[in-house]
């Protein structure tokens, strides 16, 4: 039997790698970080140096690198419990690679540059897309490229992945302040405030407001949310007005979670300020003060509004052990994927069972998740579509579970700063 010479079975020398954030950042993206860069030194084989991109992919195409290696293993560690975006983010779409030759050509010059042969790209819908298009690269352009994407997004609207990292503790802070909100209403409703409304974040899909009515628990007491406003569901302002009025009668106060994509039967944004954003997404103005407005003029009642915005997705502080678990298992997986050669890939939580909760990983292709959205399905809403029934319930609760709270200094989180040591360019600039 013919056996192979020592020297046909020399290994290919190890290629380095390129890891960007994406979109808007959650509490928990820089966990999945942290196991991408933590997985990569494992492999050292196949995979040399980690090149993280300055404000996202932006960073790939003006060659705007950083060398993780050249942070200390400590603050690596640190990304573990250290909310926003570590590189940098953005919000940025590569076009058709027939509408824009040039930018890709550009990635390209770039990762031959510098040997990149792997690329990581951590975000939601709109990075898988960028993603799928660059793991076309290889094939289209004749350079050999393994593009996995690294699920991401407060909005819980990936499809196949059972959740998505950074909804689990978007949903822990918004369930917490409902509680906490509902609480603080109830006791100074008799002579005070009435209607309470918390505004969420949720363009198409009502997970992040579904969440919201996890803080209602017979078992306690806790009445509070008693109203949910969904996108799935048509907003007609009389119908909502009944309720409210109905609610607060019966229970002397009224508490609202907000979706900040409701919309009216045309179809409209309730909130749309008009304004396009570099996705070419509607930007929303505001739904919550548009709510408290109508309750004011139309029923007399006090109220407050709030938006939870930035806040929500900030809150390390509070994420959900699940979710931190699972956003590290994803990064890790990524990389793992990615030595083995698999290419147009995304690692996607399966849901075994939800009580109790048990969880594995498994690869989705790119292609049935770019451009999808998942939305709440009907049977997750009551019948009078202004709460969640107990299914939801049971597939909501095991994804806030958990605590996994940040160390702690001087009565503040002891958040890691990174060096972000840039690497040397090596082409002529670029302009975007």
């Amino acid at each position: 039997m013919a056996t192979r010479s020592a020297k046909s079975l020399k290994l290919s020398p190890p290629r380095n790698a390129f890891y960007a954030q994406s979109g808007g950042v959650t509490a928990v993206i820089n966990v999945s970080a942290q196991g991408v860069i933590e997985t990569a030194r494992k492999y050292p084989q196949k995979i040399g140096k980690v090149y993280a991109g300055r404000n996202g992919i932006i960073g790939a195409l003006t060659e705007d690198l950083i060398d993780t290696s050249k942070e200390p293993l400590a603050n690596i560690k640190g990304l573990g419990f250290t909310p926003s975006g570590a590189f940098g983010s953005c919000r940025y779409k590569l076009k058709s690679l027939d509408q824009n030759r040039r930018e890709y050509e550009r990635l390209i010059a770039v990762f031959k540059a510098h040997d990149i042969g792997y690329f990581f790209y951590n975000g939601g819908g709109d990075s898988a897309d960028t993603c799928l298009k660059i793991s076309q690269l290889s094939q289209s352009m004749g350079y050999p490229l393994t593009a996995v994407h690294v699920p991401k997004t407060v909005d819980n609207d990936l499809p196949i992945t059972d959740c998505s990292p950074g909804f689990g503790s978007v949903a822990k802070y918004v369930a917490v302040s409902m509680l906490e909100a509902g609480l603080d209403v109830a006791s100074m409703a008799k002579t005070s405030t009435k209607v309470f409304v918390l505004e969420v974040m949720g363009r198409h899909a009502g997970w992040i407001t579904a969440a919201c009515g996890l803080a209602q628990n017979n078992k306690f007491g806790h009445v509070a949310p008693q109203i949910l406003l969904f996108p799935e569901i048509v907003f007609e302002p009389k119908k909502f007005l009944s309720e409210v009025d109905r609610v607060v009668k019966r229970d002397g106060f009224c508490a609202i979670g907000v979706s900040e994509g409701i919309r009216s039967i045309d179809g409209k944004f309730v909130a749309e300020s008009g304004l396009i954003d570099a996705f070419g997404h509607a930007q929303l103005g505001g739904v919550a003060p548009v709510i408290a407005d109508l309750v004011k003029r139309e029923l007399k009642l006090k109220n407050h509004w709030a938006v939870a915005d930035y806040l929500q997705r900030a809150a390390r502080h509070i994420s959900s052990k699940t979710d931190v678990e699972q956003s590290y298992a994803l990064g890790k997986a990524a990389v793992e994927y990615a030595v083995k050669g698999m290419n147009g890939v995304m690692p996607a939580v399966r849901r075994l069972s939800s009580k109790p909760y048990r969880w594995d990983i498994v690869a989705a292709p790119l292609a049935e998740i770019a451009n999808h959205e998942k939305k709440m399905p009907r049977d997750f809403i009551t019948a009078n579509g202004f709460h969640i029934t107990q299914k939801c319930r049971n597939y909501l609760q095991p994804l806030i579970d958990g605590e996994a709270y940040p160390p702690y200094e001087g009565g503040l989180p002891a958040y890691v700063q990174l060096k972000n040591q840039a690497v040397k360019k090596k082409l002529p600039p670029f302009s975007l």
